[in-house]
């Protein structure tokens, strides 16, 4: 594999601070490398007796602690998906006080889009320690009657010609599926194998909610939900939240001494919200944001010793690696057969277990990035990757979807 050069750590003191020393806002220097310095997950799974609120500073101060940072030194914050004003009231959870936030709201791809964002804000020197978070009980909520499972996303502008005709969400995935397999004898067999695939790598990782095999087979006699779908095509749904910690590279010598990880290369891209309007069924955006992340890390997909990719479909993962640059348009299937995507494959996925089998409690895309992290590190334990040469994986890819294939965020990481 080619190197790729990126920062080096500082070989300076590593002793860690509440306020770590950088040059005064007013005299901020541009252009600055980003790190990833900090990731945690929350309680995950089944968790019946926590708020989301609850979530997000758990994941939080894990992140802060994994980082070796306190809380005083976050100035950005990046949250979606929970409250009327999400960043204001997680901000205001935390006893933060941002000058930088985002709260783009993409779907599940919202988080590699802010990721890129930050690190954008970070280098141009806006924010020197950026927090992504998030936190959903979902799963609980439901169990408690607190809500109901949607079908939708609202009936409201474009939606409302698509909605009252039964065309619910999950059914927009089962028919670019369909049209996958129509155009290129993709077949369920083979979507089947992402599932299973996932599942063997969610055996090892106690994290997960859901470790215990599953064949092909199973897949397939699983209970219908959306034609082609089975029950076992589909994410699981469960509880939990993340959190991450970019920070600008002189901050890395404050933080604990770790590998650090180092943003290279992000895009994003939108493509439709109604389904008419969606070209290909067969293309997702991530075509588009794959190729600028790829482009402006300086890296090659051949290059990348594994990937994190939205799934909660199997159709998501086959698609997203077509579009990605892994194997060709329509060779999708052929490529997640015979075990390439497990722990010891030719290209890991989602080395966690992913949607499918380890935890999806609504937009995992932050999920991608800390397990990206950790394999980075070194530090995912009994599910810790290795090149055919024995050495922990250099480059690594997470990438997001929102909607129904309405949205992409691609990230590249580098390990320093």
């Amino acid at each position: 594999m080619t190197a790729v050069p990126v920062p080096q750590k500082s070989t300076q003191s590593t002793t860690k601070s509440a306020t770590p020393s950088a040059t005064p806002s007013a005299k901020r220097n541009t252009g600055r490398n980003v790190a990833i310095v900090g990731v945690a997950l929350s309680d995950c799974g089944r968790v019946d007796d926590a708020t989301p609120y609850a979530l997000h500073a758990q994941a939080a101060r894990r992140a802060l602690a994994d980082a070796g940072l306190e809380r005083t030194a976050v100035d950005g914050l990046a949250s979606a998906g929970l409250g009327t004003l999400a960043p204001v009231e997680v901000a205001e959870y935390l006893g933060l006080r941002p000058t930088w936030v985002d709260s783009t709201s993409v779907g599940g791809a919202a988080w590699e889009v802010m990721a890129a964002h930050a690190a954008d804000a970070i280098a141009a020197g806006h924010a020197d320690v950026v927090l992504l978070v998030y936190g959903s009980t979902a799963r609980a909520d439901i169990k408690a009657g607190r809500r109901t499972g949607n079908l939708s996303f609202g009936a409201r502008g474009p939606l409302q010609y698509e909605v009252p005709y039964g065309h619910t969400l999950i059914a927009k995935y089962a028919m670019a599926a369909r049209r996958h397999m129509h155009e290129y004898g993709t077949t369920l067999e083979q979507l089947a194998s992402v599932a299973v695939q996932a599942r063997t790598n969610a055996a090892a990782n106690p994290e997960a909610m859901f470790r215990t095999p599953i064949t092909v087979d199973d897949v397939l006699s699983s209970a219908p939900i959306a034609d082609p779908f089975t029950k076992l095509h589909c994410c699981i749904r469960s509880d939990g939240g993340a959190a991450v910690v970019l920070a600008a590279e002189e901050y890395v010598r404050d933080c604990r001494p770790t590998t650090p990880v180092w943003v290279l290369g992000t895009g994003e891209h939108t493509s439709h919200t109604t389904m008419s309007e969606w070209p290909d069924f067969t293309v997702s955006p991530a075509a588009v944001s794959g190729r600028l992340a790829f482009e402006r890390a300086g890296v090659r997909p051949s290059e990348i010793d594994f990937a994190e990719i939205y799934d909660a479909f199997t159709y998501m993962t086959l698609v997203t690696l077509e579009d990605l640059g892994f194997c060709a348009k329509g060779e999708g299937g052929a490529f997640v057969e015979k075990g390439r995507l497990t722990l010891t494959g030719d290209l890991p996925v989602n080395t966690d277990g992913g949607g499918l089998s380890a935890q999806h409690p609504g937009m995992r895309g932050l999920f991608l990035l800390v397990e990206a992290v950790r394999q980075l590190r070194g530090e995912a334990d009994t599910r810790q990757i290795r090149t055919r040469a024995g050495d922990l994986p250099r480059l690594a890819v997470a990438s997001g979807t929102g909607g129904w294939f309405c949205s992409s965020g691609t990230v590249v990481l580098g390990r320093g």
